[in-house]
C-alpha cells in the first residue's frame, strides 16, 4: 500500500498557477496519461492544473535520472503499457521527480514552461492499450436494487456475499472521455411484446463505476495472492459501462451480457496513481452481521484496514432542453465508492485466482456504485425503477432513459481533512442517433 510522504503536503505549490487550488490536478495528484497536442503526435503527460507537462519533453531535456529516468522512458511511443509493468518503484520515483520539478521554487522552473501545454488546446487519448477489459458488480446496493425489479424476494442471488461476480467485456469499445457514441441496435423483447424485434435500444442507460489499470500483471496459471494483489494495480479512472438495458434483459440469460455492453464503455484518460490515493485510502465498511467472511484467496487484513477508496462520485446529465433554456446540467448521482462490496484488490486477486494472467494496461471495472440512499443510485435503471418512474427535469423533459443528443458526465473527488483535495477529471459521453 502507497505510503503518505513529502508530496501529499497541503501546502505544496506549484509554479504552474492554475494548479494551485485546482479541484482536480494540484501538484499532490500528478496522474499519468497520453495526450496529443495541437499538430502533434500522441505522447505521455502529467496533468497539472489547466495544463499537461510534456513528459517525453522532459526526458530529453535530460531533467530525469535514475527509476524515474527508467519510468519515463518506458513511457514514449504514445501508450503506458511499457511504464505501467515497471510497478510502483520507478512510478514513485517518477512522481517524487516530477514534484520536485514542478514545485514553487525549483532550480529547473524556467526550463519547464516551453514543456506545458494548455489541456484545452490537447487530444486526450486512451492511456494504454487495452489487451482485456472485465466489468464486476461488487456494488452491492446497485446489484441489490436491481434484483429487486426482477426477483422481489430473492434480488441477491445466493453466491453474490461469497465471490466477485464479474464478465469479460469488450476492449475494442472502450473509448476516451469527449467520445460520443451511437446509439446500438439489438434484439429487444419486452413483457408487453409477443416477439422479439430489432432496432434501436429504447432503453439506454449510464453506469457509475471505478476503473483499475493493472501494473505489472502475472503470468499464465499463476494465482495473484490477495497481499500482493494491491501492487499489481497501476492506477484508477472512472469508467461508464453504457448499457442498453432492453437488449441486456432479452440476451443476457443463461450466459450473462453481450451485446447490451460491447457498444462503447468510456473512461476518464489520466490515470491516478495509488501514490496520490494514498491519504484518500479507507478501511472497507464492515460486513452486514451475517453476511460470510471472504474466502482465504480474498481475505487480508491489511487491506480490510485500508484498501478501500474513499471517494466523492457524481452523474450529471446534459440534454438539449436544458442547454436551450441555459440551464446547468442536471445532477442525477451523488454517492460513495466506499459503497463497494469488495476492495480493487479483492477483484484483482479473484481476477487472477484461477490462473488468468492479467497483463499490464488491462482494465477492470468495479461494476455500478450505488449507496443506499437514492440520491446516491448509479443508474437510471435504479432511479426511475426500470422506468416506471420517469425523472422530470428543470427543463420540463422527461427522462426514463437515455435520448438521443444526452450527455452524462461522471466525477470522482476525494478529499481528506489535512490533504490536497484531488480529482480524476470528467468523464464524458454523448449519445447519438
Amino acid at each position: 500500500m502507497s505510503m503518505i510522504d513529502h508530496t501529499h503536503d497541503q501546502a505544496a505549490r506549484s509554479f504552474v498557477a492554475s494548479a494551485n487550488g485546482h479541484a482536480d490536478f494540484p501538484i499532490q495528484n500528478l496522474p499519468l496519461g497520453i495526450f496529443a497536442p495541437q499538430g502533434g503526435t500522441a505522447r505521455a503527460g502529467i496533468a497539472i492544473g489547466e495544463m499537461i507537462l510534456d513528459l517525453d519533453a522532459v526526458l530529453a531535456a535530460g531533467l530525469l535520472d535514475g527509476a524515474a529516468e527508467e519510468m519515463a522512458a518506458a513511457a514514449e511511443g504514445g501508450a503506458l503499457n511499457e511504464a505501467l509493468a515497471l510497478g510502483a518503484g520507478p512510478r514513485r520515483a517518477l512522481r517524487h521527480a516530477l514534484f520536485a520539478l514542478l514545485s514553487e521554487g525549483s532550480p529547473e522552473a524556467a526550463r519547464v514552461p516551453h514543456m506545458l501545454h494548455a489541456a484545452a488546446d490537447c487530444t486526450l487519448l486512451l492511456p494504454a492499450r487495452i489487451g482485456d477489459y472485465s466489468d464486476f458488480y461488487a456494488g452491492i446496493q446497485h446489484a441489490t436494487n436491481v434484483g429487486a425489479l426482477f426477483r422481489p424476494d430473492t434480488p441477491l442471488l445466493p453466491n453474490y456475499k461469497h465471490v466477485p461476480i464479474g464478465y469479460h467485456g469488450r476492449a475494442s469499445s472502450v473509448v476516451p472521455s469527449g467520445t460520443d457514441f451511437r446509439r446500438p441496435h439489438g434484439q429487444r423483447k419486452p413483457a408487453t411484446e409477443t416477439a422479439p424485434s430489432f432496432g434501436p435500444s429504447r432503453n439506454l442507460d449510464y453506469e457509475l463505476e471505478l476503473g483499475i489499470w493493472i501494473g505489472p500483471g502475472n503470468a499464465l496459471g499463476e494465482p495473484i495472492p490477495i497481499a500482493q494483489a494491491a501492487d499489481h494495480v497501476a492506477g484508477f479512472c472512472l469508467l461508464n459501462d453504457w448499457s442498453a438495458r432492453d437488449i441486456q434483459g432479452w440476451e443476457y440469460q443463461p450466459l450473462g451480457p453481450f451485446l447490451a455492453k460491447s457498444f462503447c464503455t468510456t473512461v476518464s484518460p489520466w490515470i491516478i496513481t495509488p501514490e496520490a490515493m494514498a491519504p484518500f485510502r479507507a478501511p472497507q465498511p464492515p460486513r452486514p452481521e451475517g453476511d460470510p467472511r471472504p474466502m482465504d484467496h480474498l481475505w487480508d487484513e491489511a487491506d480490510q484496514a485500508g484498501g478501500a477508496l474513499d471517494l466523492d462520485l457524481e452523474a450529471w446529465l446534459e440534454t438539449p432542453g436544458l442547454a436551450a433554456k441555459g440551464l446547468p446540467a442536471h445532477r442525477l448521482t451523488r454517492g460513495t465508492a466506499l459503497a463497494l462490496y469488495w476492495t480493487p484488490a479483492q477483484l484483482v486477486a479473484h481476477h487472477a485466482s484461477g490462473g488468468c494472467n492479467l497483463q499490464p494496461g488491462d482494465l477492470l471495472g468495479t461494476g455500478t456504485i450505488s449507496t443506499a440512499e437514492p440520491e446516491g443510485w448509479g443508474s437510471l435503471l435504479e432511479i426511475t425503477r426500470g422506468g416506471r418512474q420517469p425523472v422530470t427535469l428543470p427543463s420540463g423533459e422527461v427522462r426514463r432513459f437515455l435520448e438521443d443528443g444526452d450527455t452524462v458526465v461522471l466525477g470522482a473527488r476525494a478529499r481528506r481533512e489535512g490533504f490536497a483535495g484531488i480529482g480524476f477529471g470528467a468523464c464524458r459521453g454523448g449519445v447519438t442517433g
